[in-house]
């Protein structure tokens, strides 16, 4: 009979942890979803996607935005009553919109207005100031009129720079990765991940590299300038993120955006899974790695999904043949 208190014991204590989880503290920790019919053509490879729509955020960047305002506060770099400006593509936007709006700060962010309309209108809801940059110009657009604004008033505002802080690659060193490791029992044997900041692929690399040295780590690219994966940089054409570590990869696949289109509706057809175009990117790059596999070679390929396809409803690809 005691143990039978003890166990109920440790569950209530348990149940009452968990009901008072703050938002912030649901950050991380996101389900490890391995697909069953897509990959069917390659009976050689397992896939693997973490699920980062289950952050607060819905997306990968929930990690490095906690990660760097946090570090900022700890360091004195951001100050109560500054107001947190940065460039983004929409996810981290929302992330930071989110997280400052659950620590007290305002944001102001430079987003493309080729950005989704539902990107837009979830950061208005946070309560973010957006300044709209030429959506031709993408990322970096709004990148160059950030450090416009901030040049103008350095002492208004703090300026993570995600693009540039090293906090940002960090968050996946200490999370994503480790929970990749524990949640396949250590077997990943090929990392795959796309490039925008840089700092899901270089953190992730940087710490699986020394779980296990013989991990390949593949990145991806968009296969030109001018292309539909939102978050995604062509770093040939583009203004290349500090903290971007090209020595990493094994090898830097391409893909193109009509691909990733098609795989999105067969995602969700065929598997359930509402992928935005950039885990379908992801998705399909997996492919790729499994298809120059030999045949005596067993793979077990991890990636990220960095977001549902729930932000892209609007987008006119879901019509087209």
């Amino acid at each position: 009979m005691q143990t039978a208190k003890t166990s109920l014991s440790t569950e209530s204590s348990a149940s009452t942890a968990a009901m008072g989880q703050t938002l912030l503290d649901c950050i991380g920790n996101t389900p490890l979803l391995r697909l069953g019919r897509l990959g069917r053509n390659y009976p050689n490879a397992e896939f693997y996607g973490k699920a980062e729509w289950f952050n607060p955020g819905g997306s990968v960047k929930d990690r490095p935005a906690l990660e760097m305002i946090r570090e900022a506060e700890r360091e004195g770099k951001l100050k109560p009553g500054q107001t947190i400006l940065d460039a983004t593509s929409g996810n981290t936007g929302i992330a930071y919109a989110m997280i400052a709006a659950a620590s007290g700060y305002r944001v102001k962010l430079c987003l493309p207005a080729s950005a989704s309309e539902e990107r837009k209108k979830i950061l208005a809801a946070f309560g973010a100031e957006l300044v709209i940059t030429a959506g031709d110009e993408g990322s970096d657009g709004a990148i160059t009129r950030a450090r416009e604004i901030i040049a103008a008033e350095p002492g208004k505002y703090f300026y993570p720079n995600q693009y540039g802080n090293p906090a940002n690659w960090r968050a996946h060193y200490k999370t994503t990765a480790n929970e990749i490791w524990e949640q396949t029992g250590g077997r990943v044997t090929h990392f795959v991940a796309g490039l925008g900041t840089s700092g899901t692929f270089v953190g992730t690399t940087r710490r699986l590299r020394e779980l296990n040295p013989a991990i390949r780590c593949i990145s991806l690219q968009p296969d030109a300038a001018f292309h539909g994966l939102e978050g995604w940089k062509h770093m040939p054409t583009a203004i290349v993120p500090d903290i971007y570590d090209a020595s990493l990869a094994d090898s830097n696949l391409t893909i193109e955006t009509e691909t990733a289109y098609r795989l999105v509706k067969r995602a969700a057809r065929e598997e359930g899974l509402l992928l935005s175009p950039s885990a379908a990117a992801a998705l399909e790059g997996c492919f790729q790695v499994a298809a120059s596999l030999n045949a005596a070679e067993h793979a077990v390929i991890v990636t990220i999904f960095p977001d549902s396809g729930t932000k892209y409803l609007s987008e006119r690809f879901w019509n087209e043949v």
